[in-house]
């Protein structure tokens, strides 16, 4: 595999993990922080903007993942960096926004 298809890879799960709260809140009528909030990355965005972000973020995981080499699900070389990225991205978001929703401290601490 191609390093450039390892970084696709990685970056597609990135963005599909993204894609998930956005959309999903979005879809469930919740505000929730975007890029395009103020302050950006903090402040909250509507619940159609989230919608629109999901896609936005859906449509470039598929373009990385699905158009660039040939991605197959029964190949560790193309899952491994993918799945990094979903957990990088996931691990990234709990923190950031775990700080923002009290979600980095368990209650009863």
């Amino acid at each position: 595999m191609v390093g450039s298809q390892v970084v696709a890879y990685f970056f597609g799960g990135a963005l599909l993990a993204n894609a998930v709260p956005h959309f999903v809140g979005g879809v469930m009528g919740e505000p929730f922080q975007t890029p395009f909030a103020n302050p950006p990355g903090k402040g909250l965005s509507s619940s159609t903007v989230n919608v629109l972000w999901g896609c936005v973020n859906l449509v470039a995981s598929y373009f990385l993942v699905c158009r660039v080499g040939d991605f197959s699900l029964k190949t560790s070389a193309d899952v491994v960096p993918f799945g990094l990225g979903v957990l990088a991205m996931g691990l990234f978001a709990a923190r950031h926004f775990g700080a923002l929703h009290g979600g980095n401290t368990p209650k009863g601490t």
